[in-house]
């Protein structure tokens, strides 16, 4: 028989674990597959000392990767479609589109809010970045405004959308985990997500214009010209975006809309290239699309895509979602969550709490949906006890968990990010004004008592 977990245990265990990743991944700069092996093969060694079997092992890490298979599945399928995009002249005509219509002077903030606007219609975070946020990326290279600045700027619009959208995954779940009614949810949402909306505007028009003094208008119009003649840039690029809209408004999940949007954009490819063979389509989608305009800085932007170009993030996500399940199998998240459930006695202490344990999550664990998950089973009780409203619960949930995991370098959406702009984490991390303020915000109003709902306490 297996020892019972203590706390002290639990903690050591995961102050051990947090230490080695922390020191691979910003001290040497690794990427974070290797730290992340490193910590399975340790906490491996240490369940098997106090008495774990080979079966709690290997069912820890089944679990953990059970959660990730549609996620894993839709990040392949994000590869196709950009790279699909790319070949259709999608996502250059919406470079070119947005070169003619948005101010330099105000590119950054006009992303954020052009991103946060199409995550709240689309409902996906990922969606997004994958598609408008490749071409906002990109005409802000041409501008030479820090990619960080850009990829902060598309994220955050991203997150926000998505935060904010009946259509998101993750803002259903966060409702449905606490029994809230979900458009009750989002509506308390906004006493936290305003305030960190409008201070990440200015912020982004703020450092945004400074950025802006620098941009090289005469390579702007260049890079138009290249994308006019080498692609084709046209009316008929809107049919996959419109097509992105009618999916979100008719609820069809993510899997089908992407294929449903990989194959109109492989239409568009042999509409407009009637000598494109299908070998050379399979080698885009597979492979990615490599440009040859003979620009070197407008190749660099467009050669992108493919599924192969997802393989490092699979290979991260499964490796992180197996550690996941580990420390939720072996009792370790939880034995240190409950005792800190019972244990606060204010309406702050309980809102603080249950955001620093999902951003915890987020940190130990990696995986969004784990962030919210856990600790709203751990603090539903205790929030009915103090006679907070499950919407209370579920705004904290959503304020630490879903939108801190885009600045976890381990995290399922920060490698995304990475991978898609090629931006590390640790760069765009400072610029996530949206990310960084939600929590923030969200403490305040719980001390506050600013758009905190109360219910009679349970007999």
């Amino acid at each position: 028989m297996r020892k019972k977990v203590s706390l002290l245990e639990a903690s050591i265990v995961l102050i051990v674990m947090l230490i080695v990743m922390g020191l691979g991944v910003i001290h040497f700069g690794i990427s974070p597959q290797t730290p992340v092996m490193l910590v399975m093969g340790i906490i491996t060694i240490w369940a098997r000392m106090r008495g774990f079997q080979w079966e709690d092992i290997n069912k820890g890490i089944k679990d953990g990767i059970e959660t990730g298979i549609i996620p894993i599945f839709i990040f392949i399928l994000v590869g196709a479609l950009i790279s699909t995009w790319i070949a259709a002249g999608i996502i250059p005509s919406l470079m070119v589109v947005g070169f003619k219509l948005i101010s330099v002077q105000w590119f950054v903030p006009s992303v954020f809010i052009v991103c946060a606007l199409v995550g709240t219609s689309v409902g996906s975070a990922f969606t997004v970045m994958s598609t408008v946020g490749i071409a906002f990326f990109g005409m802000g290279m041409t501008m030479n405004i820090n990619p960080a600045l850009v990829a902060g700027a598309i994220i955050s619009g991203a997150i926000f959308g998505d935060k904010c959208s009946p259509l998101s995954e993750s803002t259903n779940l966060a409702s449905a985990v606490v029994d809230a009614d979900l458009f009750d949810h989002i509506k308390n949402l906004m006493w936290s997500t305003i305030p960190a909306f409008v201070v990440s505007l200015i912020l982004f028009g703020f450092f945004g214009h400074n950025e802006a003094v620098t941009a090289n208008l005469g390579k702007i119009n260049q890079t138009v010209d290249i994308l006019e003649h080498q692609f084709n840039v046209s009316f008929w690029a809107i049919i996959p975006i419109l097509l992105m809209f009618v999916c979100a408004w008719r609820r069809i999940p993510a899997i089908p809309t992407l294929f449903f949007n990989i194959g109109v954009s492989v239409v568009m490819i042999f509409i407009e290239h009637p000598s494109t063979s299908i070998k050379q389509i399979a080698g885009v989608i597979e492979t990615g699309f490599v440009s040859k305009t003979g620009n070197q800085n407008v190749d660099l932007l467009l050669s992108r895509g493919g599924i192969a170009s997802m393989m490092g993030t699979v290979s991260l996500i499964v490796l992180t979602l197996s550690l996941g399940g580990l420390l939720v199998h072996l009792g370790l998240i939880d034995t240190v969550m409950e005792p800190l459930a019972k244990r606060l006695n204010s309406d702050g202490k309980l809102i603080t709490a249950v955001v620093l344990s999902a951003i915890g999550v987020n940190i130990f664990i990696g995986e969004q949906f784990l962030s919210v998950i856990l600790p709203g089973k751990a603090f539903k009780k205790t929030f009915a006890e103090a006679g907070l409203a499950n919407v209370a619960l579920s705004r904290a949930l959503e304020d630490g968990g879903t939108v801190i995991n885009y600045l976890v370098p381990w995290g399922v959406a920060g490698v995304f990010a990475a991978n898609t702009f090629h931006v590390p984490t640790l760069h765009f991390l400072p610029f996530v004004f949206f990310s960084l303020l939600s929590p923030i915000f969200s403490i305040i109003s719980g001390f506050t008592g600013w758009g905190i709902k109360h219910v009679k306490p349970e007999s």
